[in-house]
């Protein structure tokens, strides 16, 4: 996924600022640790703890698989009796950084299911490196991914199933922007996340 850039300057709801306090400690990382292998600054993620910043879809995402968890679970939102399904009328949209997601799946699964769309503004040149897999399918525009040294356009109708250590970042390569399912596994590892790119779009 694209790195996870550091979101806007609206706030979270207070909740949600404590819960992600919370589960960094419960998880005996420091601010600096958790900062740093989510490859956020210290400042950034304190303001994220506090409820002065809301963070982008990929920050949420990379807080989530540090901490062994889901997006969902970062937000508060739990599914009643772990439901296994998930009704398109109860799937609320989140917009964060430019995306807009839904969520896919339940709660506190090994899996975290989305639906996303990724606007064609919401362009990032960092390159992403974490342990698991990741599982993309296009269902409308056209998504352009770099894996290596390859880049790859997908059409309507095209995956791509691929191990998360393989560098890796994603464009939507359409005007009207992209929309995709996405999948990732939730690995925790010793391995610190790796983040290759430009400092200069960190938020101090």
């Amino acid at each position: 996924m694209n790195s996870p850039s550091e979101g806007t300057s609206a706030g979270l709801p207070p909740q949600v600022a404590s819960r992600l306090r919370d589960l960094r400690r419960r998880s005996g990382m420091t601010l600096e640790a958790a900062a740093r292998r989510a490859d956020l600054s210290p400042a950034y993620l304190s303001r994220l703890e506090t409820g002065r910043r809301q963070p982008s879809l990929p920050s949420l995402l990379a807080l989530a698989r540090i901490y062994g968890t889901t997006v969902s679970d970062l937000l508060g939102e739990t599914a009643a009796e772990r439901d296994p399904v998930v009704r398109a009328d109860r799937a609320e949209a989140v917009t964060a950084d430019g995306w807009t997601y839904r969520q896919a799946g339940g709660s506190g699964r090994a899996m975290q299911a989305l639906r996303v769309h990724v606007p064609h503004s919401a362009q990032r040149d960092l390159v992403r490196v974490h342990p698991g897999e990741e599982w993309i399918h296009v269902l409308d525009g056209r998504l352009r991914l770099v894996l290596g040294e390859a880049e790859h356009v997908l059409r309507p109708g095209d995956s791509a199933h691929f191990d998360s250590l393989t560098p890796h970042r994603i464009a939507a390569a359409s005007p009207e922007g992209v929309d995709l399912l996405f999948v990732h596994t939730l690995l925790r590892s010793t391995v610190a996340d790796l983040c290759v790119g430009e400092p200069a779009r960190r938020v101090p």
